[in-house]
């Protein structure tokens, strides 16, 4: 693959692709070339220029099984999909519930689509978190979670090299998605967030794009096992 445009025939694959981060990460890479696939829950958008969009619950082994059938070839697989229940992981029950879509569902689709991602050398992106390095009192579930994702990214890159699939993740910061609409509207923690952030601001979903890319073009062929932090700086402080 080369640093910029892609070939036609290149296809990528992001899971929570219907909003938020997962949706702009889709966009940056259809506009480079690629052919995208995104899955998610909920009301799809329609088809644009270079990507298309189908259901997919990650925590079904069953309907990942299916999506991988379909694929002949896959370049890049982007894990972005994830819930948060703010207040409520605390509850054994939820914590779980969140544990199982945001870490099992991206260890699940690495296995399913391991096979596929071999026969092109391809690599994986997955999405950690700020809070794979920091606790959060209201979020155990977000947080334990994106730990996970971390060491499971080191941990595939490892198992995976064989292979020739290179894996990383991205981190994000504060970035302005529907699942962070609360905290830009509450007045105190938007000042806290952004006094905090060297950047001064939120993030905004679109920044993740370029960095996705970064990761999956030859540029980054070296490149296996890391996680970039794309935070406005959050956490150099």
């Amino acid at each position: 693959m080369s640093t910029s445009q892609a070939d036609s025939s290149c296809t990528v694959l992001v899971t929570g692709g219907t909003s938020g981060i997962g949706l702009a990460i889709a966009r940056g890479f259809a506009a480079a070339g690629y052919n995208t696939v995104t899955a998610g829950l909920g009301a799809l958008p329609e088809a644009e220029d270079n990507l298309a969009f189908r259901n997919l619950d990650v925590a079904d082994a069953a309907a990942i099984a299916d999506l991988a059938a379909g694929f002949d070839r896959l370049d890049v697989l982007v894990n972005a999909a994830g819930v948060i229940r703010r207040g409520d992981e605390l509850e054994p029950e939820v914590f779980a519930q969140v544990i199982d879509v945001n870490l099992n569902g991206t260890m699940r689709m690495c296995a399913a689509f391991r096979p596929t991602l071999a026969q092109t050398g391809g690599c994986i992106i997955n999405i950690a978190s700020m809070l794979s390095y920091f606790g959060g009192g209201l979020v155990p579930g977000y947080a334990a979670s994106k730990g996970g994702v971390a060491q499971l990214t080191k941990s595939l890159a490892i198992a995976y090299a064989a292979d020739g699939i290179r894996v990383n993740a991205l981190a994000p910061g504060w970035i302005a998605t529907p699942l962070t609409v609360n905290l830009r509207a509450d007045e105190a923690r938007n000042v806290a967030i952004t006094g905090r952030t060297p950047l001064g601001r939120w993030g905004e979903p679109e920044e993740l794009a370029g960095p996705a890319l970064f990761l999956a073009s030859d540029a980054a062929s070296f490149i296996t096992g890391t996680i970039l932090n794309v935070d406005g700086g959050y956490a150099a402080m």
